[in-house]
């Protein structure tokens, strides 16, 4: 009986490491929204790490977060490291690219709760008398990765984030 309760369990064990293993090795999460706003305003938002205390999802969710910002104030060369509780984490973003005011591309380095480096974009796109914001984050996907995307979406983790620090931006930006 101990046998069979074995070999089932290695069974599906092996299934889903089998089924993991065909899981796609990139990702992309993407959300925008509409602004009230020139490209400008927003765009210094998001250029400047010093102000995504005032707008990042990540910033509220660990009033005692350490954080440590390096290099320039803003755009290219910008470092900001942080070291919070269990929702936050540790890592690292330095923009790698800024052009003003259509684009913004960070380099994210995830050291807790997983490793993880991941390329983040904002792009500014003037629509009439607004501007369309659309962040995006794309990387790869490690087997342990995979592995735990079986039971969880990275849309359903990520994408509520994007979409709280989106309207944290338009409130911001239209003030």
């Amino acid at each position: 009986m101990l046998k069979k309760i074995l070999l089932i369990a290695m069974g599906v064990v092996g299934a889903l490491l089998g089924y993991a293993a065909t899981q796609p090795d990139d990702f992309s999460i993407e959300r925008s929204l509409v602004v009230k706003a020139t490209p400008e305003k927003p765009f210094s938002l998001v250029n400047d790490f010093h102000q995504w205390s005032r707008w990042s999802p990540w910033e509220k969710k660990d009033a005692a977060m350490q954080k440590t910002h390096r290099g320039p104030a803003s755009g290219v060369g910008a470092i900001y490291e942080w070291q919070g509780n269990r929702e936050v984490g540790e890592g690292r973003m330095e923009i790698i690219e800024s052009i003003a005011p259509k684009t913004i591309k960070i380099k994210l380095d995830f050291i807790t709760p997983m490793a993880a480096s991941n390329t983040v974009v904002f792009s500014f796109q003037p629509q009439d008398e607004a501007t369309n914001i659309t962040w995006s984050m794309s990387g790869k996907n490690a087997f342990l990765t995979k592995i735990f995307l079986i039971f969880f979406s990275m849309e359903d983790m990520v994408g509520p984030d994007f979409e709280a620090g989106l309207a944290n931006l338009k409130m911001l930006a239209e003030q």
